[in-house]
């Protein structure tokens, strides 16, 4: 896993995450279970990056997680190329923080059908 950086996300309740940021098509190892933000990282004029939020969700393997994932053409469609990445192993915790997220950025993603 080649890191690039790390970003932080605020949920809707005012809670920080950080996240760790890889790019798109990085592999997972197995069992590795997260919350994720599907992001476009661009460069500012100023340094520095910025994310173009699009998509967030949980998974309990995130090796697996984006074979075939049912958002892919949203994800396209929105230029993604990064997975942002924040580790937690309890499944009601990633449930709330995925929630407290999407509750926050409603990232365009969550909300189309494709």
């Amino acid at each position: 896993m080649a890191k690039l950086s790390t970003v932080t996300f605020t949920g809707k309740s005012g809670t920080k995450y950080d996240f760790n940021v890889y790019p798109w098509g990085t592999s997972f190892k197995k069992d590795y279970d997260a919350v994720y933000f599907i992001t476009r990282r661009t460069e500012k004029p100023d340094g520095g990056y910025s994310h173009t939020r699009i998509y967030v969700g949980q998974t309990e393997d995130l090796s697996t997680r984006f074979d075939n994932h049912h958002k892919q053409a949203c994800f396209d469609k929105h230029k993604k190329n990064c997975v942002c990445v924040h580790r937690e192993d309890d499944e009601d915790t990633r449930l709330d923080i995925e929630q407290d997220l999407i509750d926050n950025y409603e990232p365009p993603c969550n909300g189309e059908d494709d």
